[in-house]
């Protein structure tokens, strides 16, 4: 997860050996595209990156 929970303010990834499976945005805008796109790049991505909200979901794209 990355964001607040508690506030119900977060985006939770379902990863399968780093890779995005799938994604849920909840109260957080303007990530679906960016959230796809990491599902659809197939990427490994480091799990501490995706989980840490400094770090935009833009650069762990390919």
């Amino acid at each position: 997860c990355r964001g607040d929970v508690g506030k119900r303010e977060f985006i939770a990834f379902w990863l399968r050996e780093g890779r995005v499976l799938a994604g849920m945005n909840v109260n957080v805008w303007d990530v679906a595209g960016d959230i796809q796109q990491l599902i659809r790049s197939g990427t490994p991505l480091d799990p501490e990156k995706l989980a840490d909200p400094t770090v935009p979901l833009t650069s762990l794209l390919p």
